[in-house]
């Protein structure tokens, strides 16, 4: 039975330079224990269609042609208060960024006992043991005790898996999960596809998967449809679109796969390019090229190295970062007068060392210190116990670092949720101005504006990205935008935590090209934190495995990925989605 039936859908936003064509005449179909996988390019209008399904189509967009129709109900006929009876009833939703999806003023167990009552008529201490089974259900740990937390003392992939199981509090008939797992290691995106595709089968959930990973799509969906710019330019069995793609697009994307299995030098991006409509009128800085900033990038780069090889001793060679018995401790909320309290123990006794031109993974469970460690080496939280030292120098805890501090600039860091990363107050252009400025980088106005519009090129967005705001982009759009700002700081270290979790394959692809082509040419370091283990495969020279805030093995990548010691690693390689159809 036909649960979801879009036709002919269309979607417009109407802008000061004429309206724009979000999705065009998309037709899709979902049955009754069906997942759909909707795969393409950020800003191809997966989470549009998304939004349209569930009613939260932005104004000023609206829907210009077609009909979404859920059980025999045009949904686009709806008024707002039918629409909202539906959500929850029938219809959840997963969305991509779960740090927007919590308030951040209640507890976990308030916004789900909250959910469980407004849907189900049962007492505040049954719906209370609910919630704590669905946490348990989705990977959280002590549950139990837990639930009173707030959503700032869990991490990215923890939060994510609070939000699925908010979803699940009202048994809808359709989920449109978008991003779902992406910010989840691969162990507990195991185990929340795992869950998928039970809900498929055993309640005859019908699900709308919006991602970017060919791996999901591979793993769970029954049909897939691709999109480019607003088109569908491919659908069918999963495993036909995806083992036997026809169209020259779905090629690329398909090309631009990591692989678990082997390590490339580069990865294939063989995408070709359409021109986008009105391309001569579109707003260009003069002189800014992606070409300008690759040749700003290595004549600064350049300069730098040869003032630091001036000052150092040729009889020394220093790690670029040295880790040695790294120690970060959260104090306590709630310590008490009469007994210490330690607070919760984040990392015990971290060990490693990092050297010019060579990338070290850094690979875990979410909430096993990987994001803990990288702001501790960067000082945005204070390590207890150990030392950080780069070149020689040891670097002191972030409280106690000057901002002024040469090493701010020289270890920078990509952070892994890009919306909150970026000051939404502010224009593009104004967010990748502020290190030129601060660093005393590029002296003229005229001169920054001409680099940030060449850098926004070199990480594939147009210029006119300049004058608009985080909000107006999608959320891989974002993470484009703040590896920008990374770059623009010249840094020796670049401390990537998860940089392309919110990338699709084709731009995934680009970016880690780019980061390999600066390494290889400035002999820089990075370090490369990541759940994804096959994109780490490609990109790592070592491998530290973290859980529990441990390192539980580390050592050469391809030892790692050939014959892992440790059991956890074990486990992590196992439950990897496969990738088989591809092979």
């Amino acid at each position: 039975m036909t649960l979801l039936a879009i036709k002919d859908l269309t979607v417009r936003y109407p802008t000061r330079f004429g309206e724009f064509t979000a999705i065009e005449a998309i037709d899709l179909t979902i049955k009754e224990g069906e997942i759909h996988g909707l795969v393409g390019e950020s800003g191809a209008g997966k989470s549009t269609i998304g939004a349209v399904v569930m009613g939260l189509l932005e104004s000023p967009g609206y829907i210009a042609n077609g009909s979404v129709t859920m059980l025999g109900t045009d949904l686009t006929k709806l008024n707002l208060d039918d629409y909202h009876q539906r959500r929850g009833s029938e219809l959840g939703m997963i969305f991509q960024d779960p740090q927007t999806s919590l308030n951040p003023l209640f507890t976990i167990a308030d916004q789900l006992v909250t959910t469980i009552q407004q849907h189900n008529d049962v007492s505040e201490s049954t719906a209370r043991q609910q919630a704590i089974t669905l946490l348990d259900e989705v990977g959280i740990n002590d549950a139990e005790g837990r639930i009173d937390d707030y959503p700032h003392q869990f991490s990215g992939g923890m939060r994510q898996r609070v939000v699925i199981a908010l979803v699940l509090c009202t048994n809808p008939k359709l989920i449109v999960a978008d991003e779902p797992t992406t910010a989840l290691d691969v162990s507990i995106q195991k185990r929340i596809l795992v869950l998928l595709k039970q809900l498929a089968k055993q309640r005859g959930v019908g699900i709308l998967l919006i991602t970017h990973d060919i791996g999901v799509i591979a793993e769970v969906c029954d049909r897939v449809t691709v999109l480019r710019q607003g088109k569908v330019v491919e659908n069918g069995p999963t495993n036909s679109v995806i083992g036997s793609p026809t169209h020259e697009y779905t090629i690329g994307l398909m090309a631009a796969v990591p692989l678990i299995g082997k390590r490339l030098d580069r990865f294939q991006n063989i995408i070709v390019e359409e021109a986008l409509p009105d391309e001569k009128n579109q707003w260009r800085v003069p002189g800014a090229s992606a070409e300008y900033a690759e040749r700003w990038l290595h004549d600064n780069y350049q300069r730098l190295q040869n003032q630091e090889q001036a000052l150092a001793s040729t009889e020394t060679d220093h790690a670029i970062l040295a880790v040695s018995d790294l120690e970060v401790r959260y104090p306590p909320e709630n310590p008490g007068w009469f007994r210490k309290k330690l607070g919760h123990q984040a990392l015990s006794d971290i060990d490693f060392h990092l050297h010019r031109g060579e990338v070290l993974g850094v690979v875990g469970e979410s909430g096993s210190g990987k994001s803990t460690l990288a702001k501790a080496i960067v000082g945005l939280v204070d390590y207890t116990q150990g030392s950080i030292s780069s070149n020689g120098i040891v670097l002191e805890p972030g409280s106690r670092r000057s901002r002024k501090n040469e090493a701010r600039r020289r270890l920078q860091m990509i952070f892994q949720d890009p919306y909150s990363s970026l000051n939404n107050r502010r224009t593009v252009e104004q967010i990748l101005s502020e290190p030129l400025k601060f660093y005393s980088l590029v002296d003229s106005r005229a001169d920054r504006r001409k680099l940030v519009a060449s850098v926004l090129e070199l990480v594939e967005m147009p210029q006119q990205t300049l004058r608009r705001y985080p909000h107006q982009f999608s959320g891989g759009q974002r993470q484009r935008i703040a590896i920008a700002r990374s770059l623009l700081c010249l840094p020796d270290l670049l401390i990537c935590d998860e940089p392309t979790s919110a990338l699709d394959v084709s731009i995934q692809a680009h970016v880690l090209n780019l980061l390999k082509d600066l390494q290889d040419e400035f002999n820089m370091a990075i370090l490369f934190i990541s759940h994804n283990l096959a994109v780490v495969r490609q990109m790592a020279d070592r491998v530290v495995v973290l859980k529990d805030g441990e390192v539980v093995e580390q050592g050469d990548s391809d030892v790692f990925f050939t014959a892992p010691t440790a059991e956890y690693s074990k486990l992590l390689l196992r439950e990897t989605p496969s990738l088989s159809i591809l092979d």
